[in-house]
């Protein structure tokens, strides 16, 4: 499978939906970004039960923004709609396939879990 671009408006539903999603923000100006490109272009490739997604930043200045992007590349990743990863800077093939390894491991209930507990302690401060 190819990768998507993702902008302001397909963004959420695009890392709300099941599943994993794997996002890079970049900018064509950005030389890290070129080199990390046909790495994440391979991987989208191999591992076709993943969704891989791009924000062009220049483009999406608000939504690169919004999320908090300081550095280019950066690496998100999210699973039922929840995020589980995010980092700048480009990655090794090694290191992404590692990534989606852990990603995919990831017990999601314990996750939920986790957040709940933490979002019932706010609510008891």
């Amino acid at each position: 499978m190819s990768t998507i671009n993702l902008t302001i408006e397909t963004f959420e539903e695009t890392v709300m939906a099941d599943g994993i999603t794997l996002v890079d923000f970049w900018a064509e100006w950005c030389g890290p970004c070129k080199m990390f490109g046909p790495i994440f272009e391979k991987a989208a490739e191999a591992n076709s039960d993943i969704r891989f997604a791009k924000v062009d930043t220049e483009n999406n200045q608000e939504l690169a923004g919004g999320m908090g992007i300081q550095s280019i590349p950066t690496i998100m990743a999210f699973r039922d709609g929840v995020m589980l990863f995010s980092q700048p800077g480009a990655m090794p093939a090694a290191s992404l396939d590692q990534l989606i390894d852990a990603i995919r491991k990831v017990d999601m209930d314990d996750v939920r879990k986790q957040i709940a507990e933490a979002e019932a302690a706010n609510n008891n401060e």
